[in-house]
């Protein structure tokens, strides 16, 4: 499926935040996490290459939030360095980095007016979590008009099994094209055209 002269992608990387990685959380999503800072990376690479938006969107909630009522603990806190992207991920100056107040990109950030100035048509969506913030930025981008690519080799959950088993039930739906699973090598064939 050729998308080289049709489509004009943004990477939107969700919530590879600092306290996501801090090992005295003993978080079960950490190790998954490592995993992908060197795909995402590398996408984010070919991205700057073309001149494709890059975005990284964090958690940045307060204290009091309301999520925080659930058994989550308070992490992310907006303007601490917990809720920073984490070292390992290259941020270039040209990078949007767009802090977020809930699950989604989208969510009273002004994304989708910023992606649109910019004549975005698909948005490529990785980070963390598969099941939750990434999956919630997916289909919000596809609520408002983007094609969408959830990145599988880009993307990581608690276990190996949730984020199976939210790709697999994303994998064949009813509006594919215009929803996606696939690896980011597969992706950027698409939009390049090329066989690398």
């Amino acid at each position: 499926m050729k998308k080289s002269r049709e489509e004009w992608p943004a990477l939107l990387v969700i919530d590879m935040v600092k306290d996501n990685f801090d090992e005295e959380r003993r978080l079960p999503i950490t190790p998954h996490a490592r995993k992908i800072v060197g795909p995402i990376n590398e996408m984010a690479r070919a991205f700057r290459a073309n001149q494709w938006p890059v975005v990284f969107s964090t958690d940045a909630f307060h204290r009091d939030d309301f999520i925080f009522q659930a058994s989550m603990k308070p992490h992310s806190l907006a303007g601490t360095d917990g809720a920073r992207v984490v070292e390992d991920l290259a941020q270039d100056p040209g990078d949007l980095w767009l802090p977020k107040p809930r699950f989604s990109a989208f969510f009273r950030t002004g994304l989708e007016n910023w992606l649109r100035e910019r004549g975005v048509t698909l948005c490529a969506v990785a980070g963390i979590s598969t099941h939750f913030c990434v999956l919630t930025t997916a289909m919000d981008a596809l609520c408002h008009g983007f094609k969408t690519v959830l990145l599988e080799d880009c993307a990581a959950a608690p276990s190996e099994e949730v984020h199976t088993r939210v790709l697999d039930l994303y994998r064949r739906n009813p509006i594919y094209p215009l929803f996606r699973v696939e690896t980011s090598r597969d992706l950027l064939r698409d939009l390049l055209g090329t066989a690398g």
